[in-house]
């Protein structure tokens, strides 16, 4: 393992390759036999689990409820919304047979062509189309509404060129989709849920975000408006981490979901629907993590303090587990994970560099000395500090500085985010910005497609979003030369 984590590409060097090295060795998810599909091993899972389990209780205290909706939906469902299906078409994996039989020449199994399907189904790559036409079922009147649904699922997006968890042709997240009596109830729907994101990202991930609105390029295929949290990560480049979409009445009038409104009319539903998926593992690795491996906020770590004894022979081997499962028991009590790490068939050599690497919080160490003296050894791995400290107090301890570590981590994301926001005025230093520094370039734009689509093609930078607190500011868009009215974040991104 330290011979291994020696090969760890320095992020320097090549990031992209310590991005990879990193995910692999810490062994938070590997590539499948499927290309494009990666397989989430079990202590990377841990981590998902525990940012399930948060956003879903988040969810449940803002009154939305689970639901299940098919895999599968037919290809004539895509043909109702036009944008819809232009945003998506091209990266659907259509199901055409249901059966597959013997090859009579025998060459193992064939799709039986007399299985061909009347109507073609579409893998999920997202979920309105069929949400919406039942939906239709479900409401009828006002009272009907508001309908505020949420889903845990997997879908697919056919990626050609995919990174594990950043972009792969399947993989995991949630969607939400809410039906609405009012405009002003959907758009409110909406940034509520913005928010809800920007919170996890903050006091869980320990991510710092910017909440802004798409530019009508960049905006979901099919929404009016669509919301985003972006973080930036430690190679200068943004990451979409979340988004929420104000659909209008889009997919009401696509799936004709109409309800009898107060006066006894027929009005068409407000939507929403809003979504983050396993890229936000993605953020959290690319966010925090150094050389020496992970660095894990506490709050999703899924051991958050190692115990690991040092001895010689089996007896003082005994006494010094013993002590540090009494330990472990109370740090548990106090609502922690612990793991006491008694394998005798590794040096604690070897298992200090595998904590280091898989980026737990705390690593207590306890020897033959520390007995006698009724000390111990804690090391912190985000500033990987390492101090002898006496036992009397540990629990206390160790519990105050999850705290304090979660909000080193925060504070020290959020101070490089905000060296990386870069206000310019003219052409020149906007390119500039992007070779030399990156990060976020705060410009003027004129406010048009063809300027923001002229700017991605000449910089590969794209509008991440105009920032919900952006201030009204009259300038010259850095492109046409044209006016505007305040500034946006350009970024390139993953």
């Amino acid at each position: 393992m330290a011979k291994e984590l020696k090969d760890l590409t320095k992020s320097e060097e090549n990031y992209s390759q310590w991005y990879n090295d990193l995910v692999v060795k810490a062994g938070l998810a590997e590539n499948s036999a499927v290309r494009g599909c990666m397989v989430i091993k079990p202590y990377g899972y841990a981590i998902w689990e525990k940012m399930q389990a948060i956003l879903d209780r988040m969810f449940k205290q803002t009154g939305h409820e689970n639901a299940y909706f098919p895999l599968f939906i037919p290809k004539s469902f895509f043909s109702k919304e036009a944008h819809h299906v232009e945003g998506f078409a091209k990266e659907c994996a259509v199901v055409t047979h249901y059966r597959l039989k013997n090859d009579p020449e025998g060459k193992g199994v064939v799709v039986d062509p007399d299985a061909r399907l009347e109507e073609e189904l579409i893998v999920r790559p997202t979920s309105e189309t069929i949400i919406w036409n039942t939906y239709k079922n479900w409401i009828h009147s006002y009272r009907d509404l508001p309908i505020l649904c949420n889903q845990w699922a997997n879908v697919v997006r056919w990626e050609m060129r995919t990174r594990l968890f950043l972009r792969t042709a399947e993989f995991l997240w949630q969607e939400g989709h809410t039906a609405h009596e009012t405009r002003e109830e959907a758009i409110a729907e909406a940034t509520k849920m913005i928010n809800v994101y920007k919170e996890f990202a903050e006091r869980y991930m320990a991510l710092p975000v910017i909440v802004g609105h798409k530019s009508p390029n960049e905006r979901f295929a099919g929404a009016e408006d669509t919301l985003t949290i972006e973080a930036l990560m430690q190679d200068g480049k943004a990451l979409q981490s979340g988004t929420s979409h104000f659909l209008g009445q889009n997919f009401a009038k696509a799936f004709d979901v109409q309800f009898t409104n107060k006066e006894g009319k027929l009005e068409y539903v407000w939507a929403t629907s809003w979504g983050v998926s396993t890229r936000l593992m993605g953020a959290l690795i690319m966010a925090h993590s150094d050389n020496n491996g992970l660095v894990l906020p506490p709050a999703l770590a899924p051991i958050q303090a190692v115990l690991v004894p040092i001895y010689k022979g089996e007896e003082q081997m005994k006494t010094i587990v013993a002590k540090l499962d009494a330990i472990a028991a109370e740090l548990r009590a106090r609502g922690l994970s612990v793991k006491v790490d008694a394998r005798d068939n590794v040096r604690s050599g070897f298992k200090f560099a595998e904590y280091e690497l898989k980026g737990v919080p705390v690593r207590l160490a306890l020897g033959p000395r520390d007995l006698e003296n009724g000390t111990i050894e804690l090391m912190r791995r985000d500033t990987l500090e390492k101090e002898v400290v006496p036992q009397e107090g540990l629990i206390d301890r160790v519990a105050a500085l999850m705290d304090e570590i979660q909000q080193g981590i925060f504070d020290k994301a959020r101070s490089f985010r905000d060296s990386m926001i870069t206000p310019v005025d003219t052409w020149e230093e906007f390119v500039r910005t992007l070779d030399t520094k990156g990060g976020f370039v705060a410009a003027h734009w004129d406010g048009t497609v063809e300027t923001e689509v002229a700017i991605k093609e000449a910089t590969k930078a794209t509008i991440r979003c105009i920032p919900l607190d952006a201030v009204d500011e009259e300038g010259v868009c850095i492109y046409s030369g044209k006016p505007s009215h305040r500034r946006v974040l350009f970024a390139r991104s993953y």
